[in-house]
């Protein structure tokens, strides 16, 4: 059964929630949230591994799409109806405006692996952030050239501090002299109701428009983004050949679960 997440009038905001936002239109991948997992959409592995996380109280779906919303219906799944959205973190600020909460984790809808212990470390990371801190975001090392070099996967530099200095589709840092190790950003960030009112409020800068990265608009406003290392080796779907691979590691993942399960 799926968590519910509508509140009565004055009831007490939730902790944190998982919000999981969903669009038909992806360039890459039209109709991606419900492209076929196995015997599953996409968004209904997602939503499962946020009601797998410990440190949640709900996880609700964010779309604009009528077909989306209908199937969320149909497998349970909590939902909410926004307008259209630049970027999904626009999205989630529109469902914070009406579903009270302390934090919100935005856990992007083509991770269906994503690891719900990478979710309580960003949920864990978020309650104590000093509020000079507009978000977290989780990322993980990257060993494959291929991904490196994948312009899908995006990578992040981060500062001592684990703050994010620069994320890039390409490549960076450039080796030019010691080998550098790369970092994966994942589509996994938290943010504070307030954070997501002053990411609404802040103009699509010009890194942001040319990567496509949404969390570059707090960096290039000066912002700090709040970079938290987590352990995740799962599959992104951002073209259909990603969701071929995909099924390939769901054998894999699900037979993982039965072992665990046998423990």
């Amino acid at each position: 059964m799926a968590a519910t997440t509508a509140q009565p009038t004055g009831a007490k905001p939730r902790r944190h929630i998982a919000v999981i936002p969903c669009r038909w239109g992806a360039s890459r991948f039209p109709g991606k949230p419900l492209a076929l997992l196995g015997d599953k959409p996409l968004l209904w592995h997602v939503h499962q591994r946020c009601l797998e996380a410990k440190r949640l109280d709900g996880a609700i779906v964010a779309t604009d799409d009528e077909r989306i919303e209908a199937v969320c219906g149909q497998l349970g799944i909590d939902c909410i109806r926004t307008g259209e959205h630049l970027t999904g973190t626009d999205r989630v600020a529109e469902v914070a405006e009406c579903l009270p909460a302390e934090g919100y984790i935005n856990v992007q809808g083509d991770e269906p692996f994503i690891s719900p212990t990478a979710i309580d470390d960003v949920s864990e990371a978020l309650e104590y952030t000093p509020p000079s801190t507009l978000a977290v975001n989780a990322y993980t090392e990257l060993v494959d050239v291929g991904a490196v070099l994948d312009h899908n996967v995006v990578k992040v530099v981060v500062t001592a501090r684990s703050e994010a200095l620069m994320f890039s589709r390409q490549p960076i840092p450039y080796p030019k002299g010691d080998r550098p190790k790369y970092l994966r950003q994942l589509g996994l960030y938290g943010f504070t109701g307030l954070a997501l009112q002053r990411f609404r409020q802040l103009q699509q800068g010009p890194l942001e428009r040319a990567e496509g990265v949404e969390m570059l608009r707090f960096v290039e406003h000066g912002h700090t983004v709040q970079m938290v290392p987590v352990l995740d080796d799962g599959v992104a779907v951002d073209t259909p050949e990603d969701l071929t691979r995909a099924e390939r590691f769901l054998d894999q993942y699900d037979g993982a679960v039965r072992t665990r399960g046998t423990v």
